[in-house]
């Protein structure tokens, strides 16, 4: 299974936030052992860079970012995505390139503490909780 990762869910597991850390640590778990397929979008990476270059050295927040780019793959952001993410319906617009994204790179879902960002989502949305749940009862 192939599923995108909300920058929310990464930024949860990489500075800890409570009560998210959880089920967001789980689902990073399964990319990590290859249960399941995960992705990132381009945007999520330099968003993730800038958020952390304002915590941490450029020497640590370089490290995490390489273990993103090594753990995840990344989906594609081009002029279609974002022309199509504008004209989608979405409310707010990285959440629309994020799903735009997952559509162009043949995903099958994504995972995000805000599901109600993604309610005109084409694809299937869970938050890490239900995510966790779903693969637990799969096993």
């Amino acid at each position: 299974m192939k599923v995108l990762f909300d920058t929310n869910v990464i930024l949860d597991v990489l500075i800890e936030r409570k009560p998210y850390y959880k089920y967001s640590v789980a689902c990073l778990a399964k990319v990590e052992k290859e249960e399941i397929e995960g992705w990132i979008c381009s945007t999520t990476v330099t968003t993730i860079a800038y958020l952390l270059g304002k915590e941490l050295s450029g020497q640590k927040a370089a490290k995490h970012i390489e273990s993103l780019l090594t753990l995840f793959n990344i989906s594609t952001v081009n002029k279609q995505v974002l022309f199509d993410a504008l004209h989608s319906g979405f409310e707010d617009y990285e959440d629309s390139v994020l799903h735009q994204s997952a559509l162009t790179s043949n995903l099958d879902s994504i995972i995000s503490r805000n599901k109600k960002d993604f309610k005109l989502s084409e694809l299937s949305v869970y938050t890490p909780k239900e995510y966790i749940t779903i693969l637990n009862q799969l096993n």
